[in-house]
């Protein structure tokens, strides 16, 4: 006889949808009705969990966060010990997240572009784009980089817009020639 496992909590029913229609479909796209319906949750308890839509799409940004982050840092931590090396191997990630099923980009800049300045999602995006660069600026800075800062911006300035491209064009070299790129500015920053 086969046991069923347990539904998972309400919370994290709730997000599971949310993250699904956020990304498929926009976060002004999709209202709390439809979330609600499809996690199969009584609005109360929507509301127990979130008390606003903003509150929602924090959440859901934390998860991109931790997913997208994840991404990175194994990439990066594939490619071996050097530093030099990590810096180029965190574009692998760039090639996995563009060639996914549904792919619609970077869901930091999706939700930047759906939210004014100043709005505490807004802010949310910001300070993700802020962790990625400083982690850069660190693997840069143990590469021997002569401008780690420097580096690292201009790097995360190639991933976000091999990001935009797997959306707009899904052109599959465009994450080849992301991480090519990097290996150039790479090889030229720490020489």
């Amino acid at each position: 006889m086969a046991t069923s496992s347990p539904a998972p909590p309400a919370r994290e029913r709730i997000l599971a949808t949310a993250f699904a229609l956020f990304y498929a479909h926009g976060i002004r796209g999709v209202g709390i009705d439809r979330i609600i319906a499809e996690s199969g949750v009584a609005k109360a308890t929507f509301y127990k969990h979130f008390p606003a839509k903003d509150d929602l799409v924090l959440a859901y940004l934390d998860r991109v966060d931790e997913v997208w982050t994840g991404q990175l840092h194994d990439a990066a931590a594939a490619a071996g010990p050097d530093p030099a090396a990590q810096l180029v191997g965190a574009f692998d990630a760039l090639g996995n997240a563009c060639r996914r099923d549904g792919y619609r980009g970077c869901a930091f800049i999706n939700a930047a572009a759906e939210n004014p300045a100043g709005s505490r999602v807004h802010d949310r995006t910001l300070a993700h784009k802020e962790e990625v660069l400083s982690w850069l600026a660190g693997l840069a800075r143990q590469a021997g980089a002569e401008d780690p800062e420097g580096l690292a911006r201009t790097l995360t300035l190639l991933l976000d817009g091999g990001l935009a491209s797997g959306a707009l064009d899904a052109r599959p070299d465009a994450p080849v020639a992301a991480r090519a790129a990097a290996a150039a500015l790479v090889s030229a920053a720490v020489d």
